[in-house]
């Protein structure tokens, strides 16, 4: 008689153990699915800000794209006008060139070297800022490229952690239910 009751106490004292280790399990369980969730949210967050990296890729190479196409045009009508110049200024100077006076022939010679000189060094000026317009065109659309690149996986990826959120936060909503289901049939029990 004294064993059965020994047996019966211990089992009674074994029980609230029991529940309590299941609730410590219940416990572990809400708090690996919380990290879960926070993590899914995370690597959200993440995908967001590649995603707004891309777009400011896209934009500085549109705006890159847009800067070094007026240039061009500005710098060839620069080039147009030049040349327009120095053929005009070159035309009496070829005249007189050619004149039958050594001194005049030889000073519009003279002249006709200078202004040489002088367009040489102006188209060069010009072609060198010509040259930078097009490396800002081929940075443009470098950035373009990269940035609608680095879009469309930072979109996929978006997509896909989106959906992970969507199941991490199912699982702990499920689980927190039939955890305060498990609770309150444990409270009407006693």
């Amino acid at each position: 008689m004294k064993f059965r009751i020994l047996v019966m106490l211990s089992f009674l004292l074994l029980i609230p153990v029991l529940i309590r280790a299941q609730t410590d399990k219940k416990a572990v369980e809400l708090k690996n699915l919380e990290t879960g969730i926070t993590s899914a949210n995370a690597k959200v967050a993440l995908n967001e800000r590649k995603l707004e990296t891309a777009d400011s890729l896209i934009t500085l190479g549109n705006q890159l794209i847009a800067e070094s196409k007026t240039e061009t045009k500005a710098f060839e009508a620069e080039r147009k006008k030049l040349d327009k110049d120095n053929a005009a200024k070159q035309k009496p100077l070829i005249k007189l060139s050619t004149s039958k006076v050594k001194e005049e022939s030889t000073k519009a010679r003279a002249d006709l070297k200078t202004l040489d000189v002088q367009y040489r060094s102006d188209a060069k000026v010009l072609d060198t800022r010509l040259r930078d317009s097009a490396k800002k065109l081929t940075t443009g659309n470098s950035n373009l490229t990269k940035g609608k690149a680095a879009k469309k996986s930072a979109q996929d990826a978006l997509k896909n952690a989106q959906a992970a959120l969507k199941v991490a936060q199912a699982k702990y909503d499920a689980a927190s239910a039939s955890g305060e289901n498990t609770t309150a049939k444990g409270k009407k029990k006693k």
